[in-house]
């Protein structure tokens, strides 16, 4: 079982469009343990725990004791035991990262490029960009292939390629990019419009990347080439309450993360475990919106995803028109660079997405 633990509410940081909730709590040991078994429960041939907050580096020693009894469980039971990690970066040091090698945990950086300082600042308002610049050089030497995440909000939109490229050269070869949605942010017209063109330029430099020989994953890109030659999309089905589970810091369980704090939504808690009951009843629910049926994108893009929809829409069911024009204008860059690298060197292309073909 894959959870995703939320051990702290509190983070070091104040991120314009962040939409947490800022109420300083964080998860017992008790929580902690008790979650820690859920994950190795059910007889599961592997247990998965993602940490997360707030920061999670705030709890250290929360990270460090959960490594030190699933490890143990895993010998125990036989059960394969992988964890991974989303942190702003900024409390990273070289005996965590040492850990962190140990158990080959996987991390993802979240870290916005040359836009950091723009929306990702500390409470008294100063930047984390220099902070966060020798941070990722730091984590890149322990593992190499960690993750950037970067979240592009609408005011930095004219950022966005020149950030990508940024954190390419800071090492990264595997880059995640997604635009801020929520409450926080407000985007126009004609901040979609320059989001195109940002997509074009960087999906144009993509091109360059790959057919040179050199390995490069930037997502949502990537991803959509392949779902166009597998004819798969591995956001078709929500899996809401299924394939990620997150344990709020008070240790009730919730189909996923924008879902937290909702009753209606609560699937139990670490200590009584999950109302199977009630998963399987919200795992029958639809999966694609009903706005979304006979659209010829509608097995291309995320308009299954209930947690985006609830964080645009209010409702887990519905799409927003802000995120239809976004999803439209990725498959339509996505699918012209990868025509592009098809007919420039078909071989390349092959070893580059070959994952996707049979």
């Amino acid at each position: 079982m894959n959870l995703t633990l939320h051990l702290t509410e509190n983070c070091n940081l104040n991120c314009k469009y962040c939409i947490r909730n800022k109420r300083p709590s964080d998860m017992s040991e008790d929580i902690l343990i008790k979650a820690c078994d859920l994950a190795f429960s059910n007889s599961q041939k592997m247990a998965g725990l993602c940490f997360f907050g707030g920061e999670p580096l705030l709890r250290k020693d929360l990270i460090y004791k959960a490594l030190d009894y699933c490890l143990e469980r895993s010998k125990a039971t036989g059960v394969v035991f992988k964890s991974k990690m989303t942190t702003n970066g900024t409390l990273l040091d070289e005996e965590f990262l040492k850990r962190a090698r140990e158990v080959d945990m996987g991390i993802g950086l979240s870290f916005d490029g040359l836009a950091q300082d723009d929306c990702r600042c500390f409470p008294d308002g100063s930047g984390s960009r220099k902070i966060l610049e020798e941070k990722a050089k730091l984590l890149l030497s322990y593992l190499p292939m960690s993750y950037a995440m970067l979240t592009l909000a609408p005011e930095c939109v004219d950022k966005y390629f020149e950030s990508v490229r940024y954190l390419h050269d800071l090492g990264f070869v595997r880059i995640l990019t997604t635009p801020a949605y929520g409450k926080n942010v407000n985007w126009t017209d004609e901040d979609l419009a320059k989001l195109k063109t940002q997509y074009e330029k960087t999906m144009e430099w993509f091109e360059e990347i790959i057919l040179s020989g050199q390995y490069l994953y930037i997502s949502p890109f990537t991803p959509k080439i392949i779902e166009c030659i597998t004819g798969r999309n591995s956001a078709e089905h929500c899996h809401l309450g299924i394939k990620q589970m997150p344990v709020n810091v008070d240790g009730k369980l919730y189909p996923c993360t924008s879902f937290i704090g909702d009753e209606d939504y609560c699937l139990g808690d670490v200590f009584n475990g999950i109302d199977v009951k009630k998963q399987v009843e919200l795992a029958k629910k639809s999966s694609t919106p009903k706005t979304c049926i006979g659209c010829d994108l509608v097995k291309r893009c995320t308009n299954s995803c209930g947690c985006a929809n609830r964080m645009n829409t209010g409702d887990e069911n519905t799409v927003s028109a802000l995120q239809c024009s976004i999803e439209r204008m990725t498959i339509e860059v996505s699918d012209k660079a990868g025509e592009n690298i098809f007919t420039a060197d078909p071989e390349i292309f092959k070893k580059t997405f070959a994952k996707g073909i049979k």
